[in-house]
């Protein structure tokens, strides 16, 4: 549970700082952008992060793939070919 807690934390993180990024860029006219090359290292940095802890997760088992409603594709299917030949 607290590796999914820290993903949401992350993408929270990634998408504050792309907003953070388009505020730098509307308000700062002039030639240094330096705030706004701050916002993308910080945004590069979390994106990084949480594409480790994804895959960290799915290596440790503890993220699967699949939506709840594909559950009965996980499920073994059992043999309901009628026996014509028997």
């Amino acid at each position: 549970m607290g590796l999914k807690i820290a993903i949401v934390i992350l993408f929270v993180g990634v998408v504050i700082s792309l907003f953070t990024g388009l505020t730098f860029l509307v308000k700062d006219q002039g030639d240094s952008k330096k705030r706004q090359w701050y916002a993308l290292g910080v945004r590069v940095v979390l994106a990084g992060s949480l594409l480790a802890l994804i895959a960290y997760g799915i290596q440790t088992g503890q993220l699967q793939f699949g939506a709840p409603w594909d559950r009965h594709k996980l499920e073994p299917i059992e043999n309901s070919e009628p026996d014509v030949g028997r």
